[in-house]
């Protein structure tokens, strides 16, 4: 009725965001009307923009509606405001193909996103990419920051664990790679697949590695094995 696939249901069940209420005859799981009213309201935050991890927080009563939604709105907002400046660079771009003034060199990428990585991601993972892309684009500068510094962070612990010689499937190391994973949610929203995949990429893609090594030499290479153990343990 709601048109949500099952792997959809998987993971919001897998991620607390919406139990069933019992489970039936070979594993099917079985809704009542409480759960179908709260994947309504799911539905209808998904609909204005949230993200996952927003609206597992309005829900659990973590954080006010309507404050999360005037977070989404100043996104909106400063992503319309990027879009405008693209917009008025693709007018000008035509209006000198045209014959007009030549753009001045520092105009020509105004309103461009600052990733480097982005056509690329665009190339690579099509949609997923360009969700997380327009996401990110309209976090305000705080948001910015406190995103980076969280992850940050997390490499942080994941480092000192690693040189401690803590075992990647330990328990210590297997709740800060659970952290890692929410800290991935505020981008996209990684199963246990597209996870592992990311992991590898950690290794495989030396710019990644070089990044990720800052913190700690070896810490690519460890990181994705222990986020292999946790995808394994904890994701469909």
């Amino acid at each position: 009725m709601a048109r949500v696939s099952s792997r959809t249901l998987r993971h919001y069940d897998h991620t607390g965001l919406l139990r069933p209420a019992d489970t039936g005859h070979g594993g099917v799981r079985l809704y009542g009307r409480p759960e179908l009213e709260r994947l309504q309201h799911i539905l209808l935050l998904r609909e204005l923009g949230l993200g996952l991890p927003d609206i597992a927080a309005v829900l659990d009563g973590r954080t006010d509606e309507t404050a999360a939604l005037r977070r989404h709105h100043e996104r909106l907002l400063s992503e319309s405001r990027r879009l405008r400046r693209l917009a008025g660079t693709v007018a000008r771009t035509i209006e000198e193909r045209e014959g007009g003034e030549e753009m001045a060199a520092e105009d020509l990428f105004e309103g461009f996103g600052n990733d480097p990585y982005a056509a690329e991601a665009r190339e690579r993972w099509g949609d997923t990419a360009a969700r997380s892309q327009r996401e990110v684009a309209g976090w305000d500068t705080d948001r910015q920051k406190a995103v980076l510094a969280e992850g940050a962070d997390v490499n942080a612990r994941i480092a000192a664990l690693m040189q401690a010689g803590t075992p990647v499937d330990d328990a210590a190391v297997q709740a800060a790679v659970a952290d890692h994973h929410r800290w991935i949610r505020h981008f996209w929203e990684p199963n246990r697949e597209s996870y592992i995949g990311l992991g590898e990429l950690y290794v495989d893609d030396p710019r990644f590695t070089a990044s990720i090594d800052e913190t700690a030499p070896g810490l690519a290479v460890y990181l994705r094995d222990a986020m292999r153990v946790y995808a394994g343990r904890e994701l469909d």
